[in-house]
């Protein structure tokens, strides 16, 4: 029998896959939605391993920020520095899943989705 592989090798530190960058290059909401642009699955397989996976997930449907970082098991803030990438190369088209509004209507919009996922 050989010897029980360590799970420690397969770990990754998070900064090292934003290479060290903790802040996006622009806000993108949890909720947000994102799909992959024409070129950008293409394009996402010389970016790198999470990039193109993140980029095969959006092709196949639509995902949130949310739905993309618990899918690829990144820390939500490492999925936030990624997609802001990818959003600002082309990559990945955005979609604001709720309009520009203030605080009030942001508020009532989490509410609602807050009493859906109780009613499941």
């Amino acid at each position: 029998m050989g010897q029980p592989q360590d799970p420690r090798g397969n770990l990754v530190r998070p900064y090292a896959v934003t290479r060290g960058r903790t802040e996006p290059r622009r806000d993108i909401p949890i909720e947000a939605v994102l799909v992959a642009s024409q070129a950008g699955l293409q394009e996402a397989r010389f970016a790198g391993h999470d990039k193109y996976r993140i980029a095969v997930l959006c092709e196949a449907k639509a995902q949130s920020l949310a739905e993309l970082s618990a899918l690829t098991r990144l820390p939500l803030g490492v999925a936030r520095v990624l997609v802001a990438d990818m959003v600002a190369d082309g990559l990945l088209s955005l979609h604001s899943a709720a309009p520009k509004t203030g605080f009030t209507e942001r508020m009532d919009l989490l509410e609602r989705v807050l009493s859906g996922l109780r009613k499941l």
